[in-house]
C-alpha cells in the first residue's frame, strides 16, 4: 500500500524553519545536506523543507494552502501555543465540520488544528499537559485548492474518497483522500457520522478545497508530495 509520507517545502532558512516545528509543535527533526525532516512518528506524513525558497505574502489564488494537526485536546494544545508566544486564533466549532483554530509558522505558511472530536464530545481527560499539544498530534492533512475537482479524482484514482463536505455558504466544498483500504462508518460519504472519525485517522489525507472554476497559480514554495 502507497503512503502519502511527505510534503515537500522550499523555504528561505530551513533549520531555523524547522526549530519552530519541533521546538513548537514537537515534531523531530532531522537534517540530510542542507534538506530538513520534520514529522510525528507514525503514519502520517512529514515536512520535507528545502533551501532556496524565499518570504512571500501567502494568498488565497495559490494552489497550496495549509498543513493539518489532529489532535485529541484543542484547548490544551492553544493555551500551550500562547505561553510560548505564538498567536493562535481562538477555538471554535466550525460548522458541522471540526473544532479548530489556525497559526501561521515564521515563514508564513497555514497550520489548522483539528480536535478529534467536536466541541462538546471530547472525553473526559483526553490530552496530557505535559505532553507537547496535548500529545496525541499527527499531520491529518495536507490541503491543495483547485478549480476542477473532477481533473483531481481523475489523477488520483489509486487514492480512496473518504469524505466530501460541502461549504456552500463560503462557496467551496472540501474532498478528503488517501492511500488506505478503509471505508468510513458511513456510507454516504457526505454523511457528518464520518467527520469525527476521519480526524482520528493515523495517516494523512490529502484534502482539496474546491472553487468551482477557480483559477488558481502555482505556489512558488510547493514543490510536490513524497509518496512510498
Amino acid at each position: 500500500m502507497k503512503r502519502l509520507s511527505g510534503v515537500q517545502l522550499q523555504v528561505e532558512d530551513p533549520e531555523r524553519l524547522v526549530r519552530f516545528y519541533s521546538d513548537v509543535l514537537g515534531m523531530a527533526a532531522r537534517s540530510d545536506d542542507g534538506t530538513w525532516r520534520a514529522g510525528y512518528a507514525g503514519q502520517d506524513a512529514d515536512l520535507i523543507l528545502l533551501p532556496g525558497g524565499r518570504l512571500v505574502q501567502h494568498s488565497r489564488d495559490e494552489r497550496y494552502w495549509k498543513i493539518g494537526i489532529c489532535l485529541p485536546n484543542l484547548d490544551i494544545a492553544c493555551e500551550q501555543l500562547r505561553q510560548k508566544g505564538v498567536e493562535v486564533s481562538a477555538p471554535h466549532q466550525f460548522r458541522d465540520i471540526g473544532y479548530m483554530a489556525h497559526l501561521h509558522d515564521p515563514e508564513g505558511f497555514a497550520i489548522e488544528l483539528l480536535q478529534h472530536d467536536f466541541q462538546g464530545n471530547r472525553p473526559e481527560g483526553a490530552g496530557d499537559l505535559a505532553l507537547p499539544l496535548g500529545g496525541g498530534a499527527h499531520v491529518g492533512q495536507i490541503t491543495l485548492r483547485t478549480g476542477d475537482i473532477a481533473a483531481e479524482l481523475a489523477m488520483r484514482a489509486d487514492m480512496t474518497l473518504l469524505s466530501v463536505q460541502e461549504v456552500a455558504e463560503f462557496g467551496f466544498d472540501l474532498h478528503f483522500l488517501a492511500y488506505t483500504d478503509e471505508t468510513p462508518p458511513d456510507p454516504d460519504l457526505q454523511a457528518v457520522a464520518n467527520r469525527e472519525w476521519l480526524w482520528k485517522r493515523p495517516y494523512t489525507t490529502l484534502e482539496f478545497q474546491h472553487i468551482s472554476g477557480a483559477d488558481l497559480r502555482d505556489s512558488p514554495a510547493f514543490l510536490g508530495f513524497e509518496i512510498t
